[in-house]
């Protein structure tokens, strides 16, 4: 049985004195263990970014750039191997795996354009004979907290930005799935990153904490739960560190019924069910306006369904595999006994599906409700699984107030042929994220991520210049050169107008 190890700079060593299980989701065995560090195996990591970072931070910009084109071209080169890696793992699918890592490559390339975000502001001639510019500086030292369900894109998110800007970085990938993490930091290493610049800690709760009370480390992103999110945010800014926690979600697919609904029944059923629903982008929710559109859209979406495959995480025939673990696959269960207890309508169970000679993995079939309403446990909370729940609103209005009035506020999408609906939708709903016909509406690297509400804690986004911002620190400098004549020069003292 294989064991999952950190990584860390050289003479960096840890005994692991704790080890969690990593379960093989295909069949709910398990399949290899990881070793759980603690605050003396970050102490090592924080010791070896401090000695590594500052000679890093100054490494002109376009030679950061290159390890990052360098690190691209490793993973492309890698796709296949890390796929594979990914989906026994997790669970998703070969096609959805290489899907994660492609997403977080993208946000690699906008860091390969490193040394132009990075150029600052100058303003010649502010006062007499003064000037003004301002340059933007590494933090320091970095960490990133991620979740299982994107074990390759989150963490390019994080560590890519915060390498290129001049940090050192410590991830600490989930338990659940840390070997695409471990890969993808000894692909940087092979890519030239100095050691001690990306380190890859291993760990629970335990670790966690002991990165947000560490003072060398500067800022720390996170994604995960809403409740843990919260945790992050405050303990972290407690400590004197600036904190993005992006939390859970609850999207919503508004259809209107002039929508084409064979398309939205066709992209209900990639972000519904795609990856078993695992990633806080999916579509769980959608709101068909009026009875009649609701009724067209259960009537379409029912045999879209019965059309998708699950199997295996390596099947390139399957839709979706199974969820990530045992104990994943009996909370999302128990969230569908939850619905129908409530007193929503089951249409269709995904409960006690069964792959023949897989018996024992953590599979669930796609599960359809109807007629849910906002009181319900099972609308209020995110699931993440394999569930879509129809929720159904008299108007626009209504509709329009469903995703608006949620505890979260990540994402939304509207699907109408409409322009002025569409764009009233846009400018009105009270979400971070929105799609007009696009079901998940990440946004492209060279934008920014970011829920509102109870979808993310802090006041910058991931990736895009919000990422630069969020891993570097403004510093503005007002200069004025003596003139060199005899009599010193132009003596009238600067002051700005609104000092007096």
């Amino acid at each position: 049985m294989r064991t999952v190890t950190h990584v860390l700079a050289s003479g960096g060593t840890a005994t692991a004195a704790r080890q969690s299980d990593i379960f093989d989701p295909n069949n709910g065995g398990i399949q290899g263990k990881v070793d759980l560090g603690d605050a003396a195996v970050l102490d090592k990591a924080v010791d070896a970014a401090l000695a590594a970072q500052p000679a890093w931070a100054a490494t002109n910009p376009q030679r950061r750039a290159r390890v990052m084109f360098k690190f691209k071209e490793l993973v492309e080169a890698n796709m296949d191997e890390l796929a594979h890696l990914l989906s026994i793992e997790h669970g998703k699918v070969i096609a959805d795996s290489k899907g994660d890592i492609q997403r977080g490559l993208e946000v690699i390339e906008f860091c390969c354009g490193i040394p132009h975000v990075l150029k600052g502001e100058y303003t010649q001639g502010a006062g007499p004979g003064i000037d003004v510019y301002s340059m933007r500086q590494p933090i320091g030292i970095g960490a990133g907290i991620t979740p299982f369900n994107f074990p390759a894109m989150i963490p390019m998110w994080m560590f890519g930005p915060a390498i290129a800007t001049g940090n050192a970085f410590i991830l600490k990938p989930s338990e659940r799935d840390p070997s695409v993490p471990v890969r993808l930091c000894e692909l940087m290493i092979e890519a030239g990153l100095p050691e001690g610049i990306l380190q890859c800690l291993h760990g629970d709760k335990e670790m966690v904490d002991a990165i947000l009370d560490h003072p060398a480390i500067g800022g720390i992103s996170f994604v995960g739960s809403s409740d843990i999110a919260h945790y992050v945010y405050q303990r972290g800014v407690a400590a004197g560190k600036r904190v993005q926690a992006m939390g859970g979600a609850k999207n919503h697919g508004i259809v209107l019924p002039d929508a084409d609904l064979d398309q939205v029944v066709n992209d209900l059923s990639g972000a519904a069910f795609g990856s078993a629903g695992e990633r806080c982008m999916a579509l769980p929710v959608v709101v068909p306006v009026g009875e009649e559109t609701a009724d067209r859209l259960r009537e379409k979406m029912i045999p879209a369904m019965d059309a998708l495959r699950v199997g295996i995480s390596t099947d390139e025939e399957a839709h979706y595999g199974p969820m990530v673990n045992p104990a994943q696959k009996a909370r999302v269960e128990g969230w569908i006994q939850k619905g129908v207890d409530e007193g929503a309508e089951l249409v269709v169970d995904g409960r006690g599906f069964s792959l023949q000679g897989h018996e024992d993995g953590c599979f669930i079939g796609p599960s359809l409700f109807d007629h849910v309403t906002p009181d319900m446990e099972s609308y209020k909370e995110e699931i993440f699984g394999p569930v879509l729940q129809i929720v159904r609103a008299k108007n626009f209005e209504e509709a329009l107030a469903l995703p608006s009035q949620h505890q979260y506020g990540n994402g939304v999408a509207i699907f109408t042929r409409n322009g002025h609906a569409a764009r009233e939708f846009a400018s009105r709903v009270n979400v971070g994220m929105v799609g007009i016909n696009v079901p998940i509406p990440v946004p492209v690297a060279y934008h920014s991520f970011g829920g509102w509400k109870r979808s993310a804690f802090g006041d910058t986004n991931q990736h895009g210049m919000e990422g630069v911002k969020f891993w570097t620190k403004v510093k503005t400098i007002t200069q004025r050169w003596p003139d060199g004549t005899a009599d010193g020069g132009n003596k009238d003292a600067f002051v700005i107008p609104t000092m007096g």
